[in-house]
């Protein structure tokens, strides 16, 4: 191959034109028999989750020693506040407590920090500062981590190996290196302890997080015995990172069917990929947030937000797979304007049935089928099977005009939240591991419509994109749900209805009046 020749691996995945080696997937003895060891998972979650008598106990003791102390601070000093003061003063102790737990309590904070939406915006603000706390392993360490699994030494795989980590997190660290064959690489090493740790931790969570329902208000809106088996479900699959590898080829895989050239993933090594090491190409490009240099190398940014919404979107509901942690630390984009994917360990697969849930979903709300909706979000897991959709629809109020929450004063809108919260509680509702990654995505990719495409209107966006997907896939959609392709017709009015706005004068809804309407409503729950 020469060096203006493409890598043949292009073709099938979207990697970099000219990548420093070439994979062939069947050519990957990492790859061998991950299928089994991700169902081996997913049966230790209830096993890991499950109610025992006692957890390890003195692991237990010192949980509740730190969680006891951050709660009974709150209680005597920021409780009386009430509100946002409050629950600020509360998140900041449950930090706080997180960071002396440790690697496993530092994760499950990063995870909450990116689910603004989901969680108290005070939570989420409070735990962002876990992102960037957490303390590098020794270089000796990391060493014999490395040595023992790839079974060489250090000087035998890489010609040179930074031993200040580019990057370090809850689970593994990253080091800049080059091998000894010449090619520039990443290498993410697992920190060495870290499997006991999760595996005791997850016990210790499950075995207290009943008694927590009810008890704190972070707590309350936040279910925590479902969180902790949504978090063990994700954690689990991220201790392996021959997993990981495998999630990056099937995203690369996905996008290149779809014909998403838009986003660039880097290649695994194809033989330097254990359970705790991976070394893969190395990226290079703006960061997400680099809106300046974007500007001044001549990226259009609209462009960029195009890609993310429409790569993500047509992979959940085409493919039902998609990375699961989209933040500003887990991208970045190159020079040429294409988005480039790192860090797999959290990638959604939906089972065909769920896949399926979630495709209704989509496509329901897109065409303002309230029923469709609703019996699709329960079909997905977060309503128990039995439930009677008309019934949710009348207690939730959905056969009613929708109301725009700018209209509401400050004692209606935290009555409609509160009565909301204790209907859906009240049916057993809980958010499904699927939901609750792809609701964060969404999240994310809000941020970055502030930052790159403040001015973008986001209904007309979605309408496009919404009629786009359906004329590429409808005939596929058509068959698989069993109705008339005929039958797909996008209603912008729904789309209005889903950022709350019921009002179809205004032509354009750009994300700086969403925000301008958010700031509003906030202000308003801040006072109660």
């Amino acid at each position: 191959m020469t060096d203006t020749a493409v890598s043949p691996d292009t073709e099938r995945y979207t990697f970099t034109d000219h990548g420093p080696w070439v994979v062939d997937p069947d050519a990957l003895s990492w790859s061998k028999g991950l299928s089994v060891m991700r169902l081996t998972i997913r049966r230790q979650v209830p096993v890991l989750t499950g109610r025992r008598r006692l957890p390890p106990p003195v692991r237990l003791a010192e949980v509740t020693a730190r969680l006891g102390s951050a709660v009974g601070g709150w209680a005597i000093r920021d409780r009386r506040a009430g509100g946002s003061t409050s629950r600020a003063g509360l998140s900041r102790r449950l930090r706080v407590a997180a960071e002396h737990l440790g690697p496993t309590y530092i994760k499950l904070g990063q995870i909450i920090s990116s689910g603004e939406g989901l969680f108290p915006p005070e939570l989420v603000e409070e735990f962002r500062k876990c992102r960037d706390q957490v303390r590098a392993e020794p270089f000796d360490v990391v060493r014999r981590v490395v040595e023992e699994d790839l079974g060489r030494t250090l000087e035998e795989v890489f010609s040179s190996f930074d031993p200040e980590p580019l990057a370090a997190a809850s689970i593994a660290q990253v080091h800049v290196a080059r091998l000894a064959t010449g090619e520039d690489v990443v290498v993410k090493v697992q920190r060495p302890t870290i499997r006991q740790q999760v595996q005791s931790d997850l016990k210790v969570m499950s075995w207290l997080a009943p008694f927590l329902v009810g008890r704190i208000p972070v707590a309350a809106l936040a279910n925590p015995p479902a969180l902790v088996e949504l978090f063990a479900e994700t954690i689990l699959e991220e201790l392996d990172f021959r997993l990981e590898a495998e999630n990056m080829l099937d995203v690369a895989d996905v996008f290149a069917q779809l014909g998403q050239r838009g986003w660039i993933i880097a290649r695994p090594h194809p033989e330097l990929v254990t359970r705790r090491v991976l070394v893969m190409e190395r990226l290079h490009g703006f960061a997400f947030e680099d809106l300046e240099s974007m500007q001044a190398a001549g990226v259009d940014t609209h462009e960029i937000i195009r890609i993310g919404m429409k790569g993500f979107t047509e992979g959940c509901i085409v493919h039902g797979i998609f990375h699961g942690d989209l933040h500003a630390g887990n991208l970045f984009v190159t020079p040429d304007g294409r988005i480039a994917l790192l860090d797999f360990g959290i990638t959604a697969r939906m089972t065909p049935l769920q896949r399926s849930a979630f495709l209704r979903m989509m496509l329901y709300g897109a065409m303002g089928d309230i029923p469709g909706q609703v019996t699709a979000f329960r079909d997905l897991g977060a309503l128990p099977a039995d439930t009677d959709i008309d019934e949710v629809i009348r207690e939730l109020g959905l056969d009613k005009a929708p109301v725009d929450p700018t209209t509401l004063d400050q004692e209606e809108l935290v009555g409609e939240i509160q009565r909301i919260i204790k209907a859906l509680m009240g049916m057993g509702a809980r958010l499904p591991k699927i939901l609750m990654l792809y609701v964060k995505n969404l999240v994310f990719l809000d941020g970055a419509i502030a930052v790159l495409a403040p001015d973008l209107d986001l209904v007309a966006e979605v309408a496009s994109l919404s009629t786009g997907l359906a004329a590429t896939h409808g005939e596929r959609f058509a068959s698989e749900l069993g109705v008339s392709a005929e039958g797909f017709a996008v209603d912008e009015s729904a789309i209005r209805a889903s950022f709350g706005i019921v009002d179809d004068s205004t032509e354009a809804v750009t994300y700086s009046e969403l925000r301008r309407r958010r700031e509003t409503i906030r202000k308003r729950l801040d006072r109660r």
